[in-house]
């Protein structure tokens, strides 16, 4: 009887299956990259609009004018489609008080961040 040359139909299965099970993986593994890296680039997005709020508010020499011009909530940044900025000053102390500070909090919320972005930092009266 001559000998047979090529692959059982078991064989076959089994080699399909094995290449499914790695075709299925790489293909998960590629979305949730692709996730992770959309995801990143929002939050990356949010916390640059929280610092450069903060900066420009840190940068502003008029200390007591701060919670008349900055507390608001902004929208519409071109960039960040459906984000917000909300900006709030809190006032520690008061004038000729030895505590007299302020606490300055900016959060940025959007769709696509896991939770708003939020940054606080403390400004002495001068």
């Amino acid at each position: 009887m001559p000998t047979a040359r090529g692959f059982t139909l078991i064989e076959v299965m089994v080699a399909v299956v094995i290449l499914s099970v790695v075709l299925l993986g790489t293909a998960q593994l590629t979305t949730g990259m692709v996730h992770t890296a959309a995801t990143s680039g929002r939050q990356d997005g949010a916390i640059e609009l929280a610092q450069g709020r903060l900066a420009r508010i840190l940068a502003d020499p008029n200390y007591t004018n701060l919670e008349k011009v900055y507390v608001a909530t902004e929208i519409g940044f071109p960039a960040l489609p459906g984000f917000s900025r909300h900006t709030d000053i809190v006032h520690f102390g008061g004038v000729g008080q030895p505590n007299d500070y302020k606490t300055i909090t900016v959060t940025v919320s959007g769709p696509g961040l896991l939770a708003p972005v939020s940054r606080t930092v403390t400004v002495a009266a001068p």
